[in-house]
């Protein structure tokens, strides 16, 4: 009779058994030098983060400043009305061409009617604003009186003032205002006289204040446009290499128009 066969017991592969994972023998798991790697499952890169947005730039308040070439186009500008101003006066405004002006202004001939339409609307220029600087600084003379001011001491910082704007360094526009009147066109005659009224607007409460202390020689707005009339006429005759001062012309001016307070 044969033996039976014995059959050897042969392990189970670890991949026999269900429900498990296969394991990985360690002679193949991949060494580095320092050791074996600890883990062969690839792991995913992160995710992608977003760029944080920019902060909001705010707008500074106000208005936006002036760029170079904006200031300088200002200051251009600014150079052809004081030098037509000068030529207005000294040479009348038929007289003066758009080339005296440029030149005076350090500019080619064709210059100003980049910054004027034509030679009118220079001439209005050079009376408008100066009416509006002449105002500002009014404003600013009386500003500087104390509270308590008296309304001779008012009316003498007004006819002191007046006096700088026709007679001093920049005293141009009121002359030519004066001798080329005629020269505006009726829209442009009404704008300065706008402006020319809003001046001398300020001398009423004075005058008015005057009269109440029986101090004023005529009905005050009579005396207006008697005072205007003399002050403006001083351009005529004033030389400031002779005679008086502007502020001693300014207490004659006051000896002339009101009465010392009894």
């Amino acid at each position: 009779m044969e033996k039976p066969v014995r059959r050897s017991r042969r392990a189970a592969s670890p991949s026999a058994t269900p429900g498990t994972a296969p394991k990985v023998p360690v002679s193949a798991v991949p060494r580095t030098p320092d050791g074996p790697v600890l883990s062969l499952v690839a792991t995913e890169p992160p995710p992608a983060t977003e760029a944080p947005a920019p902060p909001e730039v705010r707008r500074p308040r106000g208005r936006p400043r002036k760029t170079a070439d904006e200031l300088d186009d200002g200051n251009r500008r600014r150079k052809l009305i004081e030098g037509a101003a000068r030529l207005f006066r000294t040479k009348g405004f038929d007289a003066a061409s758009t080339r005296d002006i440029a030149a005076a202004a350090g500019m080619h001939s064709g210059s100003p009617f980049y910054h004027f339409e034509s030679k009118s609307a220079l001439l209005y220029a050079v009376m408008d604003e100066g009416m509006v600087l002449a105002a500002h600084s009014q404003a600013n003379a009386l500003a500087l009186l104390p509270a308590q001011a008296t309304p001779r001491e008012r009316l003498r910082v007004l006819v002191r003032h007046h006096f700088e704007i026709l007679l001093g360094p920049h005293s141009d526009f009121i002359p030519v205002m004066l001798y080329e009147w005629r020269s505006l066109s009726g829209p442009q005659r009404k704008g300065i006289a706008r402006v020319k009224d809003a001046y001398e607007a300020a001398w009423m409460p004075v005058l008015q204040a005057l009269a109440a202390q029986g101090l004023l020689q005529a009905e005050p707005g009579v005396a207006r446009l008697f005072i205007f009339g003399a002050l403006n006429w001083s351009v005529q005759w004033f030389d400031a290499k002779r005679g008086l001062s502007l502020d001693q012309l300014t207490e004659q001016a006051l000896a002339l128009f009101i009465r010392e307070a009894p």
